[in-house]
Formats: C-alpha cells, structure tokens, sequence
C-alpha cells in the first residue's frame, strides 16, 4: 500500500506549514507529513518553506534574520497565526498519533546550508521522542552526510527533480551516488513518468516517493503503481481514491 505524506501540511487546505494545517492533517488519516526548517541566526529553527519572508508572511528579507521579536509581531498571510517553531510543530504532533514525520532541512538565500542545522534538528527531534518516526530531508547530499554524522539513527530521505538530477551529473549516478546514503529518493513526478524504468530498475518500490501529485487522475496512476510513497498538496484526494482502489481490490479477491 502506497503511503500517502501531507505536503507542508496539506497546502491546498489550509495554510501551509501553519499549526492549524497540523492540527488539521491529523484528522485526515494520512500516514506522514512533511513540513520544512530553516535556522534564523538567532538560533530558531523556525516551520517555513522559503529561505524568504515575502510569499507566506507578512514580512520581507531573508528567514535567517528574522528575529524572535519580530517574529512576534508577524503573521502567516490570510491568517492570525504567526510563523510556528519546530518545537511548536511537535507540540501538536504529539508521539502518541503514530504520524510519520518528512523534515525537509533548507538552505538559505544563497542556497548555502545552514552551519549546525542538521544537529539542532536531532537533538529537538529527540527532546519531543520522535526520532523513529523521522525522515531528515533535503536535496542536497552535503546536508544528509550530516544528518548521518549527527543522528545516524534517524532515518533520511533524499529529493530530486530533472534540474537537479542534471547538475549532479546524472540521475543514474545520483541515484549510485544516494544508494547507500538515504532510506527513501523522492523524485519529482515529471521526472518519475519521464526516467521510470531506469528508476524502477535500480530501487525497490518501496524506496521510492513521488511528488507533489494533486489532480485526482495523476494521483490514481501512481497509487495503482503502488510505489512505497506519494506526497500531494491534496492529501484528502489521495487518500479518497487509496481507499476506494483498497475497496476495489477486496471485492475482486476469491472467496471460498
């Protein structure tokens, strides 16, 4: 069964990476979510997708120099929520709900890892008993080699579109490159249908996730591919056509 990851939340719901989407997702059923970190220079690990303010928030300039007064004062756009902490995201993922947790690790503006992220992460990870149910993510390689050197017991997942596969010489020595490096590689869908076989050839299903699917036709087609993951913006669709397939699938079973 394809395990289905709510996207910073579930972003076509509710704002993304706010607390009322992961408060939210809980109830929807899905089986894990991916939220992202960045670390301000003040030392908060703070729930935001862009190495920016101005998309999702009511500020401007770099996250990284955000600091803890001003983020006070500031909200998510088209909320009344300001932007959470790491610590306040695990508050209300508590262990006892059993989700799976995607912790994608950001670079800054630059596109420059943060310096010590990776180990502040695993240490909030192991304050709010979580570190099993982990996956650390990222695109770069740099950045999960410390995620192995910090917190070799936490589980990684490893991103990868056709841009990126291209500048680091290759999906096929990427993938050489990560085998032994992550549990899971998370290909961007284009790139999945584009290289397939090859993919399919060189990891077991269950290694693979394919994001962000949203539309209920191309999340049908992956679900009946029965890959290990499935990440969507939409969770509430794929999970809606996981269960009916699963329906499907029993009233076609023999009975004696």
């Amino acid at each position: 069964m394809t395990l289905i990851t709510g996207h910073r939340g579930a972003r076509n719901l509710w704002a993304e990476n706010s607390l009322t989407g992961f408060r939210n997702v809980l109830q929807l059923g899905v089986d894990a979510v991916e939220f992202d970190v960045h670390l301000t220079n003040a030392g908060e690990l703070l729930v935001i997708h862009d190495a920016m303010l101005d998309r999702t928030a009511e500020g401007t300039g770099p996250v990284r120099l955000l600091t803890p007064e001003a983020r006070a004062g500031m909200k998510l756009k088209g909320t009344d929520e300001g932007i959470p902490t790491l610590a306040d995201v695990l508050d209300v993922i508590p262990p006892a709900t059993g989700l799976a947790l995607h912790v994608e690790i950001k670079l800054d503006e630059t596109g420059t890892p943060y310096p010590g992220i990776a180990e502040r992460i695993a240490q909030e990870l192991a304050r709010f008993g979580v570190e099993e149910r982990t996956h650390l993510t990222s695109f770069d390689t740099s950045v999960l080699e410390d995620c192995r050197r910090y917190a070799p017991h936490i589980a990684r997942l490893v991103s990868v579109n056709a841009a990126w596969a291209e500048r680091q010489g290759g999906l096929a020595a990427f993938l050489d490159r990560v085998d032994d490096l992550v549990e899971i590689v998370a290909v961007h869908h284009e790139l999945m249908e584009a290289q397939w076989d090859l993919i399919a050839r060189t990891l077991p299903l269950e290694r693979l996730c394919v994001w962000t699917l949203n539309d209920e036709e191309t999340l049908r087609q992956w679900l009946e591919r029965d890959i290990g993951h499935l990440t969507s913006d939409s969770p509430d669709i794929a999970l809606a056509l996981r269960a009916a397939q699963s329906s499907r699938s029993n009233l076609l079973q023999p009975t004696h």
